[in-house]
């Protein structure tokens, strides 16, 4: 009986955990570096729509959440997650947090859960936008939460991937990690090339 329930207790582990390490190199459906980001409208916590192309003009970060994810968790339990979203702000960065879970699967919130998880967690995303049916999310082929792009002021894609590299949900990994998200919004920011625009993203798989 003991072994039947370590086996049991492995399985449902390996099933939370199954998007930790998304592929790379086996997803051509995603949108290729330095041409134009997938558009996309969809509805926001306040049931207004919001489309990519309103933020023309403005460097634009998608994040793909899931806050029952302990690796999204990771980042705003340790409030490293609304820091970023604070700071970029500042500096006219547009931050749009997405949803692609099904309704049943973890990690779905309807509005006006949206709404409450984004004072719960004192968050300053610009918005969090609802993609139920989850085509925004395979259109960009986001994998798990979460998974990072950064789109620039003309519409093109400059990052895709993980938001730093260390691939733990230990939030204090996050002091010695390299962040990708930082180091690509800040070279593009600043007119330079993002030096690594693609990673591999880990998290949680994307509840589909």
């Amino acid at each position: 009986m003991k072994k039947l329930a370590l086996t049991i207790s492995l399985l449902l582990v390996a099933g939370l955990f199954s998007g930790v390490f998304a592929g790379s190199g086996d997803s051509p459906q995603s949108p290729p570096i330095g041409e134009a980001a997938p558009e996309f409208t969809l509805v926001n916590q306040n049931g207004e729509e919001v489309s990519l192309s309103d933020f023309r003009g403005s460097f634009v970060v998608l994040e793909w959440l899931n806050h029952d994810c302990p690796f999204v968790r990771k980042f705003y339990g340790a409030g490293e997650m609304q820091r970023l979203q604070r700071h970029y702000a500042e500096h006219d960065v547009v931050w749009l947090s997405i949803i692609s879970s099904r309704e049943g699967e973890q990690g779905h919130l309807t509005q006006e859960q949206a709404r409450e998880a984004m004072r719960a967690h004192n968050s300053a995303q610009h918005a969090i936008l609802i993609d139920e049916p989850g085509n925004v999310g395979r259109a960009y082929n986001a994998r798990t939460t979460p998974h990072m792009f950064v789109i620039d002021p003309d519409g093109i894609l400059l990052y895709d991937g993980a938001i730093d590299s260390v691939p733990s949900a230990n939030p204090d990994t996050i002091a010695e990690a390299e962040n990708y998200l930082v180091a690509a919004l800040d070279a593009a920011m600043a007119g330079e090339p993002v030096a690594i625009p693609t990673t591999r993203p880990y998290g949680c798989s994307v509840k589909y």
